[in-house]
């Protein structure tokens, strides 16, 4: 055979092998059965491979022609491959979607819902309750200034009534505040008594240098209130102190005050309502009076207010803070203050005001 007829023949093969890996490879219909085309007609033991060997019986100026045709004959397979692939695998996650596709119809799966902390709540309900009353709630910094929480507190550097607290000092003059009552010596010096009384409430976090136990804690909640007018008596912060106890612990308990010292007020007293174990008969929770301690209050000492400008001759108030961590061990029974701050779910979850 003339060396023109080898060319001829070295290309009617590769055409033969061509067409009928094109015709493989549109009927394969699984990305192994794909490979498996790619291996048969383009590994290194495929056909195409073995028409090739028959090049060495050309010539030199033959060889690079049925070369040129053996790579269009490659490049051709080579894209149909990959054009295959790119359909069987787009089929495949046509499928696959359409195996897993939602109903956006049905109904959602159910989701356990959370809640306020049971302190939280004892709070809100105390805003929502003082906020229908007309006062308004404020809230000040945790770092604090001496002069506010102290000084103009009627508690100046040498008094002895500092050392009823034990406060964390970041320097002589900065500390974390032991009280909210700072808030309300802002808030009086900036108070226009021109437009109106002040009333108003302050709840945050204070902190204390107290020993972890049962009833105490190095960080709790406060909520101090304060009354500004003219013509404030004794008789109105009773009656806000009744209508507190109340809304917290219900009709069935009892109110009473007690005389008791405060640096800030004068006179000043303590609230106690009835034992919650023994409704007054006397326990050893309430240690057999039958009360149980919940707040301190007074009228607001006229050095506090000629502090923070108030002209004390026409102007009195009281003031009162409480705890909420407290309140939340007395109103639900709990005896110590820690489990509040343990994160136990369990225990939190007794505590759902949605019921």
């Amino acid at each position: 055979m003339e060396k023109g007829g080898k060319i001829m023949s070295l290309q009617e093969k590769l055409k033969e092998l061509e067409e009928k890996g094109l015709q493989e490879i549109s009927v394969a219909n699984e990305l192994s059965k794909l490979n498996e085309v790619r291996v048969n007609f383009l590994g290194k033991k495929g056909p195409i491979t073995e028409v090739l060997r028959g090049m060495r019986d050309l010539s030199k100026e033959e060889r690079p022609k049925v070369g040129e045709f053996a790579n269009k004959v490659r490049d051709n397979l080579t894209s149909k491959l990959e054009e295959r692939k790119e359909e069987l695998a787009q089929a495949a996650l046509n499928k696959k979607l359409a195996e897993e596709a939602v109903d956006v119809t049905l109904p959602g799966t159910p989701m356990k819902q959370g809640q306020p902390h049971v302190i939280q709540q004892i709070i809100d309900n105390l805003e929502d309750l003082f906020l229908g009353m007309g006062y308004q709630v404020v809230e000040g910094p945790e770092v604090e200034l001496d002069r506010y929480n102290f000084e103009m507190l009627n508690l100046p550097k040498d008094h002895p009534a500092r050392d009823m607290q034990d406060t964390f000092y970041i320097t002589d003059e900065v500390l974390m505040r032991s009280q909210t009552s700072p808030v309300q010596a802002r808030t009086m010096e900036k108070h226009d008594f021109s437009k109106g009384p002040l009333k108003m409430i302050s709840p945050g976090v204070v902190y204390r240098r107290d020993t972890d136990d049962a009833t105490h804690s190095h960080q709790f909640h406060q909520i101090e209130g304060l009354v500004i007018d003219k013509n404030i008596t004794m008789g109105d912060l009773k009656g806000t102190l009744v209508t507190l106890a109340k809304e917290l612990f219900g009709d069935r308990f009892e109110v009473r005050l007690r005389p008791s010292y405060f640096p800030f007020t004068e006179p000043s007293v303590e609230a106690d309502v009835t034992c919650f174990n023994c409704m007054g008969k006397g326990c050893s929770v309430c240690k057999s009076t039958g009360w149980i301690e919940v707040l301190g209050a007074g009228m607001v000492h006229p050095n506090v207010l000629k502090m923070a400008g108030v002209d004390t001759d026409v102007y009195g108030g009281f003031a009162f803070g409480l705890g909420p961590d407290r309140f939340a061990m007395l109103r639900y029974g709990v005896d110590d203050i820690r489990n509040f701050y343990l994160n136990d779910v369990r225990f939190l979850s007794q505590f759902n005001k949605r019921g």
